[in-house]
């Protein structure tokens, strides 16, 4: 598996991440066996994953727990993130969802963050996270200043209970006054072939320009870019694809469409039409740090080979014409 220096931060991590929202089951994504989700973790860093990625609201605080389980004997071997800004445990904050009965808020507040950090490290099972993203920016009316949220942060560093800091659902501004205030190693966005709104919007390049990992989350959309989502496929309510936009079913069949047009790159690099779409995220750069999800070992196994699947300039470019061609029909 190859390795990559996150930020300046001199840590060094697989370029394939483990994200870990769907293990923490819930609502969103339906039960889980935790005892197959630890098993899934642990064959991660066997196979050399060593990124492993969580968040309190992630089923209010079930996946860090998890996560804490499986890094039972192996917490030197991970590079563990977690973040904070999104709360439930107090009325302070500015409205974000409401999710089984329980408001959360947004709050990036510096006493929110103190309090949040301690419950994530007693839910992880350790003294300190390698990497603590701000989750959601802070907004009206409960606004905090992103100085604010870095002098709580930059303590934590100091404290030894965080080595580095990123963000995540930002905007470029938000980059820049976050760099105004410290050091910034890591920005989590949503980014696919057929989602590109980091290209346009200038935070890719701007992430690149500042030697910043940019880490791509949702690089499979849910998973209608596995290929295994059906014509005829319908998100249950509650669900997270349910109201997404590439779940709409005009968009959904479109997108399936695309991926039949993928058959003779899936030859070509004997691979699965997951493994490609992993690829192409890679290939936009080397400061690119891929996310995915997975809930079984079969499952893991399978879509980790695409981080090692090397996509010609050609073959990346014919990617991209098919997505910019199916954008035409959204």
């Amino acid at each position: 598996m190859e390795n990559m220096e996150i930020g300046k931060s001199k840590i060094s991590a697989s370029r394939l991440g483990l994200g870990t929202w769907a293990i923490g089951g819930g609502v969103a994504w339906g039960d889980n066996d935790d005892s197959k989700s630890v098993e899934t973790i642990r064959n991660c860093v066997d196979m050399g994953v060593n990124f492993i990625d969580t968040a309190p609201a992630y089923n209010f605080g079930h996946s860090e727990e998890v996560v804490g389980q499986a890094l039972k004997g192996i917490r030197e071997k991970i590079v563990l993130a977690t973040k904070c800004g999104l709360v439930w445990h107090t009325d302070d904050g500015s409205f974000f969802e409401k999710k089984e009965g329980e408001t959360i808020l947004r709050n990036l507040s510096k006493t929110a963050i103190k309090e949040e950090v301690e419950m994530s490290l007693k839910r992880l099972n350790t003294d300190y996270i390698d990497i603590y993203i701000t989750h959601w920016q802070s907004i009206d009316p409960f606004f905090t200043p992103i100085s604010d949220t870095m002098e709580a942060l930059n303590e934590l560093k100091q404290e030894g209970k965080i080595k580095a800091i990123g963000a995540s659902n930002v905007n470029s501004d938000h980059i820049k006054e976050y760099l105004k205030h410290g050091q910034l190693d890591l920005i989590q966005e949503k980014y696919s072939i057929i989602d590109r709104k980091v290209e346009e919007n200038g935070i890719l390049e701007l992430c690149k320009r500042n030697n910043i990992t940019f880490q791509a989350y949702s690089p499979l959309e849910q998973g209608l870019l596995t290929g295994a989502i059906n014509r005829d496929y319908v998100p249950p309510e509650g669900s997270a694809r349910k109201g997404k936009k590439w779940f709409e079913r005009s968009n959904m069949v479109n997108v399936i469409d695309m991926l039949e047009k993928w058959e003779d790159l899936s030859e070509k690099y004997n691979c699965t039409k997951a493994n490609l779409a992993i690829a192409w995220v890679a290939a936009q750069g080397d400061f690119i740090n891929v996310l995915f999800g997975a809930r079984s070992v079969e499952n893991m196994k399978e879509n980790a080979q695409g981080i090692d699947i090397k996509l010609s300039p050609e073959d990346t470019r014919l990617m991209r014409d098919m997505a910019e061609e199916l954008d035409l029909n959204i």
